[in-house]
Order: structure tokens, then C-alpha cells, then sequence
């Protein structure tokens, strides 16, 4: 039986403590034997000032994942052609990882755009996908909530942002609780969001 990992794709502009409840939920508590948070890359033709170096948010995830067993980093995608789609990056990895089993992990609210993604047909043939719940502003339920390959996970709802954090420490605030040690202590470290 291949392992199962999960793939939990953001920015982690900065990761949050709602990102580690989530990874670490689905590792524990569901099929997946591992979860991968995987830092996506900024995207060259959109102007992101507030978005950090690609090597800084990687770091970010790197130091808050370092002490879970289950809960791994990565950069896939900063080698990947931008700009890059899912599907793209799911074939990549079979075809690097053949011994593994990858599914997605993601929001209640992206699954209900899943049939605007790319190729999303194929994603749903091949991967099976692990759905956290988020408060959604929209009534709507995805049409895709029932299919075999969805599975809604009864996930801790986390509504942090990141947004949130980058004003709160922009604006002088302590927001240490939201922020994994590590993490914050790079962050406090590099003068990240400050100005």
C-alpha cells in the first residue's frame, strides 16, 4: 500500500498557527499518512509587495514544521514553470514520487471554484481530496461535495489570516500567539512586515 500524503498548497505569507492546526489535523486524524505544506511560489507577473522572497516563506514553513513528525515542507514548485497550475504540479510529482499517493488538502470555499481549475476533471479522477471547513459567505453548496473522491473533514474551523497578522505587526501589535515560535522568532529576527 503506497503512502498517502497530503498536499497543502499557500502562500504562508506568513504560516499561522491556523495552518499547523489544519496540516496537523488531516496527518492525524484522517487517511493521510503525512502532509506536505507546500509554499507556492510568487507569481512573476503579479506585483505583491507584501510578498515575502520565496526562500523566506520556505523558511517560515521549515522552522514551524520542524518538530512535527508528519508535517513536512516543500519547494516543489519554485522549480516549476511559471505560471503553474495544479495539475502541472500533481503530474511532477507522480512522476518524482512513484511510491507515493498524493491527494489535495484545501478550503471549503476552494472547492466550491474547483470546476473553474484547470483540467479539474483529471484531478478528481486521479487524487482524492480532503476538505476542511471554512465559513463561507456563500449560500451555495459545491455540486462536488458528494463526490466519491471528496472527503469533508469535521476540521477544527480556522479563521485566521495572514492578511490579518501582516497589518497587526505592520501597525506595532503583538500577535505572538497566532505565530509558531520559530516562526515568529524569524520573522521578529528579519524585521519581516514592518514597513
Amino acid at each position: 500500500m503506497k503512502k498517502k500524503v497530503g498536499l497543502y498548497f499557500g502562500t504562508f505569507n506568513p504560516i499561522h498557527i491556523g495552518h499547523l492546526v489544519i496540516a496537523n489535523h488531516m496527518a492525524e486524524f484522517t487517511a493521510l499518512d503525512e502532509v506536505w505544506l507546500v509554499v507556492t511560489p510568487h507569481n512573476p507577473f503579479k506585483k505583491k509587495s507584501s510578498l515575502l522572497e520565496d526562500y523566506h516563506r520556505y523558511e517560515l514553513v521549515y522552522r514551524a514544521t520542524e518538530s512535527f513528525d508528519h508535517i513536512k515542507p516543500s519547494n516543489i514548485e519554485f522549480k516549476l514553470p511559471q505560471p503553474n497550475y495544479t495539475v502541472n504540479t500533481l503530474v511532477h510529482l507522480e512522476e518524482k514520487y512513484p511510491e507515493l499517493d498524493f491527494a489535495l488538502i484545501m478550503g471549503e470555499d476552494n472547492l466550491n471554484t474547483l470546476h473553474k481549475w484547470k483540467n479539474n476533471e483529471v484531478i478528481l479522477d486521479r487524487h482524492e481530496i480532503f476538505v476542511y471547513p471554512r465559513i463561507t459567505k456563500s449560500k451555495k453548496e459545491s455540486p462536488l461535495r458528494n463526490h466519491e473522491k471528496v472527503h469533508l473533514i469535521d476540521a477544527p474551523v480556522m479563521e485566521i489570516s495572514s492578511t490579518f497578522i501582516r497589518k497587526a505587526i505592520k501597525n506595532g501589535k503583538d500577535i505572538r500567539p497566532l505565530l509558531p515560535t520559530k516562526a515568529w522568532e524569524y520573522i521578529d529576527e528579519m524585521n519581516f512586515y514592518r514597513s
